[in-house]
């Protein structure tokens, strides 16, 4: 009886992926660029980070209510909810603004190596640890005072992570095509391997029961992998232009965000992994966050206008964004 309910809702959660499109657009306005989103599906509420600030949005209401100001090429935020603090990474300022999760009023700053990027909380530790792309190296500091402990290198850049809240991280390395595995306790490297058919892997996400990491790669592929044994175990096709990917607990489903326009659904299905649904999203939509208790899905973008003809000879310039069109897309 038990593998024939796990079969029917995994039928049901592979149909529902199918079906899934926009339901709604909060609109965010203002001018600059985004990057990483998240979700604290305990307090309703969505973390966006936009050039020089972080909007907060009520997940219910799908409104605006409040901000984090001054953060500096912001690429993301870490939230530790028992001590009410939440962490942003700054990349043009080479630092991390710790707010009051209640107020979201600055209470400190910590400085970080170069261009920290992604960013991440340790339950166990109570430490958190920036992935500094520039340096090629993590800065790591007490949650509680913001006393920085260590400079962990990475001898290569790093980009988005996952963590299992016990003391352990892993981490895409962008320019050497691997993932590292990050002892928060010792502060140390203490695994790396390939992603064998991955380039420039950005994009992270982790299914812990089933212990896979699904990594999205600049080549237009997921690849995901056993880190425990170190290799590679599938790799799927997915769209362009992919910087993110979640991962739903709840459903067993990966999603890549693909810049091109569109989410590739990936489950495992019949002892393998499979893409499940590709769903239309928008152009630009290339990170993505899941609210685990609704199973919808978040991804920033905006609207932009055509893109001017290409120079004979020369690759077609990037369109630009249209003023005040910056919103974050809904998905279920």
């Amino acid at each position: 009886m038990k593998k024939f309910v796990t079969l029917t809702l995994l039928a049901a959660s592979v149909a529902a992926a199918a079906d899934m499109k926009i339901t709604s657009r909060i609109h965010i306005g203002a001018e600059g660029s985004w990057d990483y989103l998240y979700v604290d599906s305990a307090a309703r509420r969505l973390y966006v980070s936009h050039a020089t600030r972080i909007v907060v949005v009520d997940v219910d209401t799908e409104k605006v209510v409040g901000e984090i100001p001054d953060t500096q090429g912001v690429h993301g935020i870490a939230l530790a909810p028992k001590i009410n603090r939440g962490f942003t990474s700054n990349g043009r300022a080479n630092n991390v603004t710790i707010v009051d999760l209640k107020t979201l009023k600055t209470v400190g700053q910590v400085k970080t190596g170069q261009n920290p990027d992604a960013i991440a909380y340790d339950e166990k530790t109570n430490r958190v640890i920036t992935f500094n792309g520039r340096s090629k190296d993590g800065t790591v500091f007490e949650a509680e005072t913001g006393k920085v402990i260590a400079t962990i290198p990475f001898g290569g850049k790093p980009e988005f992570s996952a963590g299992d809240n016990k003391g352990k991280m892993w981490v895409n390395i962008e320019d050497t095509h691997e993932v590292a595995e990050v002892d928060l306790v010792n502060a140390k490297v203490t695994k790396r391997y390939t992603l064998a058919g991955c380039e420039e892997p950005s994009g992270l996400a982790m299914d812990f029961q089933r212990n896979h990491i699904f990594s999205v790669c600049g080549n237009g592929v997921m690849i995901v992998s056993d880190p425990a044994a170190g290799k590679v175990v599938a790799k799927l096709p997915i769209g362009d232009g992919a910087d993110g990917v979640a991962f739903d607990p709840g459903t067993g489903m990966a999603y890549s965000s693909n810049g091109e326009g569109s989410v590739t659904a990936v489950q495992f299905k019949d002892g393998k992994y499979v893409v499940a649904a590709t769903i239309p999203t928008q152009r630009g939509a290339r990170t993505i966050a899941i609210d685990p208790k609704t199973h919808k899905l978040y991804l920033p973008t905006a609207k932009y206008a055509p893109a001017p003809p290409a120079a004979e000879g020369k690759k077609a310039a990037r369109p630009t964004a249209l003023p005040d069109s910056f919103m974050v897309l809904v998905i279920q």
